[in-house]
């Protein structure tokens, strides 16, 4: 489980094609300064398991799933990723609760700068449209923001000089694909309330129209 604030930005050093999947070999001083065989570290808001460390390099697996699923995919040696090692029990929960597991993905649609924060405009695939609302949680390549305005299809985000300066999404450019998971609290309340409204419907039967 992580909290969607970024620790720091790593870099790709290799990625390596593999039948079905790749290996990732990511560098980042401080996501590996206790890092362990077996640990979990995000890239870009996609869980990864540390499989290798050497100084201040990680390598891990990306199934082939995860490549379809996410950007990971289109990594490329020098690209700078996002990087937040897994939440210890007692951390501060400084954004909200990320599972690190990519819902799917979107582009940048538009950037429109202020005097002191940025509002970006991102696509967003239609089956997740219900479960991101205004002042919701999201993450976008691994980074909590809040929602700030809904229109079918795309949602906006205000960002503050610190996420500009310290993530990926302060490089990102219209027309680049970004990794989105929506707020798996939503996903439980859908999946727990689907079924009883559907009972209490047949219960109550078809809604019937009013008489002239």
């Amino acid at each position: 489980m992580f909290t969607g604030i970024v620790e720091e930005l790593g870099e790709v050093r290799a990625v390596t094609e593999l039948a079905e999947a790749a290996r990732l070999t990511v560098a980042g001083r401080k996501v590996t300064a206790d890092v362990r065989h077996g640990d979990s570290i995000a890239v870009n808001g996609v869980c990864l398991t540390v499989a290798e460390a050497t100084g201040d390099a990680f390598t891990a697996d990306v199934m082939r799933e995860t490549l379809d699923r996410s950007s990971l995919g289109r990594l490329v040696v020098g690209d700078r990723v996002n990087l937040e090692r897994a939440a210890a029990l007692g951390d501060r929960l400084g954004g909200h609760l990320v599972q690190g597991h990519v819902d799917g993905t979107g582009t940048v649609v538009e950037r429109r700068p202020a005097e002191h924060w940025e509002l970006v405009r991102f696509s967003l695939p239609g089956a997740l449209s219900r479960y991101v609302v205004v002042k919701g949680s999201i993450a976008v390549d691994g980074v909590s923001l809040t929602v700030v305005e809904v229109t079918g299809d795309e949602f906006v985000v205000s960002l503050i000089p610190t996420t500009l300066e310290l993530t990926t999404l302060g490089h990102r450019r219209p027309g680049d694909l970004v990794n989105l998971e929506v707020d798996v609290v939503a996903k439980y309340v859908e999946r727990l309330a689907v079924p009883h409204l559907a009972a209490r419907q047949a219960d109550n039967g078809p809604v019937q129209g009013s008489r002239p």
